[in-house]
């Protein structure tokens, strides 16, 4: 019987987002809000690295990021422990991204938005139920009608969504279940996952003789 390994260590996470675009483009379009007639339909990776134009100024380093057909920006980090500093390192990796898409010189016209993506592992807004916490700049008093839409920020508290909701995605809701439910004490996993062929390649990558030894052994270190 397989062993499975938990998605949301650094390791498999990097391996199954980092590597398969798309799986990531999968899981983006199930996740963000995006609007229905504007999907993801290409993407490349980044370099997760971020360097200022400045050296003084601080660097970044996200678990994954990526430019999709659009020009859009994505940024995806997954933390097992909420810190107040974990919503600061995002907004400051999502603005870093917006500052140096454009050079010297080039139009404003030319950004586009930058999300930032942030998944936690523990309920962290303790207080309320709700799971899913998107982030924009509006006009005060006016958030419907006046938006900025090129920086936004989504926070997903992954042990608070509720399973069945008939108000979610069912895609959402299932790519949420496989970083919740998949993990070393799996034995079973739901045929509802396994319908769906990106989830189901993305089980498959949690599976641990798909690592090497040294991979093994950063992820015990998790």
């Amino acid at each position: 019987m397989s062993r499975y390994l938990d998605p949301k260590a650094d390791v498999v996470f990097k391996k199954i987002f980092g590597d398969h675009p798309n799986l990531l483009m999968s899981f983006l379009n199930a996740v963000l809000p995006l609007s229905a007639d504007a999907p993801i339909v290409e993407l490349h990776y980044l370099p997760t690295e971020q360097v200022p134009h400045i050296p003084e100024f601080k660097r970044t380093i996200a678990d994954v990021k990526c430019k999709d057909a659009k020009g859009r920006v994505f940024i995806v980090e997954m933390q097992m422990n909420w810190t107040d500093s974990f919503r600061n390192r995002l907004l400051f990796g999502t603005s870093q991204a917006l500052v140096k898409q454009l050079e010297c010189g080039e139009d404003y016209h030319l950004l586009q938005p930058v999300y930032g993506l942030g998944l936690v592992a523990e309920i962290y807004e303790k207080t309320i139920p709700e799971w899913y916490h998107h982030y924009q700049l509006v006009k005060k008093g006016d958030a419907d009608s006046d938006v900025i839409e090129h920086l936004q920020l989504i926070f997903i508290e992954l042990p608070k969504f509720p399973v069945h909701s008939p108000d979610e995605k069912r895609l959402r809701l299932l790519w949420l279940r496989f970083l919740r439910e998949i993990d070393e004490k799996t034995k079973v996993v739901s045929d509802e996952l396994l319908e769906i062929p990106e989830i189901a390649q993305a089980i498959q990558l949690t599976e641990e003789a798909a690592y090497t030894p040294g991979e093994l052994a950063v992820y015990e270190g998790y």
